[in-house]
């Protein structure tokens, strides 16, 4: 019956960037849709059949009334219930990552006013969007991303044509950059030996052959290895049976560069042949 997709999330968080990616990958996208107004027009595109609406998305923010905001998850199990497949996107990031965006493009968040600081304005706008974060099939930190990757990542785990296997993300960080905001799974891996400490393999990285081969060689990184598949082999299928569309493990060392990504690629490459909708990313790298 179609695909419905709800994309919300904090103001500067990337949501305009989320919706044009998915317009320019042939989307039907509407913005700033009054929530009240998510039954109508979905019955709207239900009805008339159009081929052009078969892959909605919807643009939600906190400019909507508190009430129609929380009806939404009630709304969406209803429609799932009927066969249109639902979706809710909720892209978020830091407070000091959000007070530098609008401090750079001089734009106005749209919950200021009245004596409400910006600061106070994105608290507010996360108390408000609460319903929607406890609905979200996808969260997205975009604390650390460009522009460029966050369009990527929303094609590269959005781009299908119907419901589709779990999707799971392997992202690395650096415990020093913070942790990500968007992980279902975090595994800290700070008590492996560390490359960093070699001066040789130091301006290297994980996915480089002298680093894999110096952890490879490491009987405690292979320990932490095979552990860690064998707990995500248990836990997928609960995954898959729970109707899970997303699913992002978060793999953190000292910097992100060495043990992390190293062990990301390992996960994935292990996962990948049954999981096609796998994806890899690197926080702490450029590429």
């Amino acid at each position: 019956m179609g695909r419905l997709v709800v994309v919300s999330g904090l103001s500067g968080s990337g949501k305009s960037v989320a919706l044009n990616q998915l317009e320019d990958l042939g989307w039907y996208c509407i913005d700033n849709l009054p929530a009240g107004l998510l039954q109508a027009v979905v019955s709207h595109a239900v009805q008339t059949g159009e081929p052009v609406y078969q892959r909605l998305a919807v643009g939600l923010d906190a400019r909507n009334r508190p009430d129609d905001l929380a009806a939404v998850p009630g709304l969406l199990d209803a429609l799932a219930r009927t066969g249109l497949h639902c979706e809710v996107v909720y892209l978020h990031a830091d407070d000091e990552v959000l007070l530098r965006r609008y401090a750079e493009t001089h734009r106005r968040h749209p919950l200021t006013g009245a004596g409400r600081s910006l600061a106070d304005a994105i608290a507010e706008e996360r108390r408000l969007l609460h319903p929607l974060i406890d609905r979200s099939n996808l969260v997205v930190d975009t604390s650390r991303m460009s522009v460029h990757e966050l369009r990527d990542l929303i094609g590269r785990r959005l781009e299908t044509q119907g419901p589709a296997p779990l999707s799971i993300l392997f992202e690395s960080f650096g415990f020093k950059h913070g942790v990500p905001g968007d992980a279902d799974f975090v595994f800290d891996t700070r008590t492996l030996p560390n490359p960093y400490w070699a001066p040789a393999l130091r301006p290297l990285t994980g996915r480089d052959g002298p680093v894999v081969a110096f952890l490879e060689a490491s009987p405690q990184v292979r320990r932490m290895a095979e552990d860690l598949i064998r707990f995500l082999e248990a836990r997928l299928p609960e995954c898959e049976a729970a109707n899970r569309g997303y699913l992002t493990v978060a793999l953190g060392c000292t910097g992100g560069q060495h043990r992390s990504v190293y062990l990301a690629e390992r996960l994935a490459a292990h996962f990948r042949p049954r999981y096609p909708n796998l994806l890899v990313r690197h926080n702490a790298l450029s590429t």
